[in-house]
């Protein structure tokens, strides 16, 4: 017998024989496996995957049977909403159709061709990324993910100038590679030194926790180049080829560039010779509304990195985004770099079908009009409601709620890189999100509200009002009368 589920409904609790399966919005049937297939993927992930960024003998990761749209669930039928889209990379939601037909007909017309050779979906997809990046940014490298995209900028800044120094944030991630984790800002970078002893960190703009004192945008954005002119100067501007900058700071805390700040660091970089690389791993491909971030703010990098976005990660894929100025440099010297799957077709071809989809759907225009009439308004209600809120703050569907114990000495509701019984006020919001249905994305003392592109204004709404009704557990360690 075949019995038909909804969010919510116990698979474990079926008649035995009976064949879960799931009706999504297009119609089409998924048997969801019962509680025996559970166990096995939990045995399996056990005694056989090392997880990343964490102790292997302190995780229990959930086993997830499917996802579509906004949604995934379990094996047990318990829905959540998923309001981290993955890893900030499920742009276009899980099981798009779209997506997934293009990598069914690539898959039976050209699995993988060698990069040295011309393939259409690359050549293809090359030619839509570049016409939606600004000035002349006219070239893309294809990579695997954003951390040897951002290894690969990097390389060619060093090329190009015959320097070998890179600046970046202090609050930044940029890949777990070695030069990405040593540009690396946040604690991830500390048990990994020394690696690249080339980098040198700064403070960016970020003027809820101003490190100059600021009490405006604008002065925020001026103290923060003063602080970058200092350090290229003491660190000795004939030796920097780069700076990389997260356009929009992303897992370190959602933090929007105030105005002015990108444009000026645009100058500085034009001023002492230096490469401005954009790191748009996490906010290009309409994150905020735009096909780059950096059109948002009205600046034109010479590099740009991607990855997530361009194919919801549907298959690893990345690249760099290269200006006429760099990529001209090897016309005639070769490029030393190269990956056996850089540009692979079956990640390429759902990458073009973004393309198709954002335009045919309008992503960016809804994007934008959600952030601007949905999420910000809702999320200043929701600051206005509770004591454990110190900020919200974010563009698009791309957004920081920063929870402190006291708002008037804005001390955070946890430490700074808290772990352990520190963590537990997180730990227990993130818990009461998830009993509610909704897969939150939580880092040190922040809720960051980044679901899918595609997701319903209904779902949207539904989402919030769980975040709305979690954070009251938050309040719960305020500490301030």
């Amino acid at each position: 017998m075949t019995d038909t589920i909804t969010d919510g409904t116990d698979v474990a609790g079926l008649e035995p024989g009976t064949e879960a399966v799931h009706i999504d919005r297009h119609g089409a049937v998924h048997a969801l496996p019962d509680a025996a297939a559970d166990a096995q993927v939990r045995a399996d992930d056990r005694a056989h995957v090392f997880h990343s960024w964490s102790a292997q003998a302190l995780i229990d990761p959930l086993p997830i049977a499917a996802g579509e749209g906004a949604t995934f669930w379990d094996y047990q039928g318990n829905a959540y909403l998923d309001f981290s889209s993955q890893l900030v990379n499920l742009n276009l939601g899980h099981q798009h159709p779209d997506l997934v037909a293009a990598i069914q007909q690539q898959a039976g017309r050209l699995a993988t061709i060698q990069p040295s050779m011309a393939s259409d979906v690359r050549g293809e997809l090359a030619r839509r990324i570049a016409e939606v990046a600004p000035g002349d940014l006219d070239k893309v490298f294809f990579t695997n993910g954003g951390a040897d995209a951002n290894e690969y900028a990097v390389r060619m800044a060093r090329a190009v100038t015959g320097r070998r120094k890179v600046l970046s944030m202090y609050r930044s991630y940029h890949g777990g590679t070695a030069t990405a984790i040593s540009l690396t800002g946040d604690p991830r970078r500390w048990a990994n030194e020394p690696s690249d002893g080339s980098v040198a960190h700064f403070f960016g703009p970020y003027e809820y926790r101003s490190a100059w004192g600021s009490t405006t945008p604008e002065e925020e954005a001026q103290r923060a180049l003063a602080h970058l002119e200092q350090v290229i100067v003491l660190e000795g501007a004939s030796t920097i080829a780069a700076i990389i900058l997260e356009t929009v700071v992303g897992t370190n805390g959602v933090l929007v560039p105030p105005p002015g700040y990108l444009e000026g660091v645009r100058a500085l970089a034009d001023k002492y010779g230096i490469v401005y690389i954009a790191d748009e791993v996490m906010v290009g491909f309409g994150r905020i509304g735009e096909w780059f971030a950096v059109n948002h703010f009205g600046v034109t990098p010479d590099l740009i990195t991607f990855a997530k976005g361009v194919n919801s990660g549907y298959a690893p894929l990345g690249g760099v985004v290269i200006s006429q100025k760099i990529a001209s440099h090897f016309d005639t010297v070769a490029f030393m770099g190269g990956l056996t799957y850089s540009g692979h077709p079956l990640a390429c071809a759902p990458g073009v079908a973004t393309f198709e989809v954002f335009e045919r759907d309008g992503i960016l225009e809804r994007v934008r009009d959600l952030g601007e009439r949905v999420v910000g308004p809702r999320l200043r209600e929701i600051a206005a409601k509770h004591p454990s809120v110190g900020e919200v703050r974010g563009v698009g569907l791309f957004w920081a709620i920063e929870l402190v114990k006291d708002a008037a000495t804005r001390e955070p509701l946890v430490p700074f890189n808290a772990a352990g019984a520190d963590a537990a006020p997180m730990g227990a919001v993130a818990a009461a999100c998830k009993q509610a249905g909704l897969w939150p994305f939580v880092h040190f003392n922040r809720m960051h509200v980044a679901p899918p592109l595609v997701i319903s204004e209904e779902e949207l709404v539904r989402g919030l009002d769980i975040i709305d009704e979690a954070l009251t557990v938050a309040d719960g360690y305020v500490t301030a009368g």
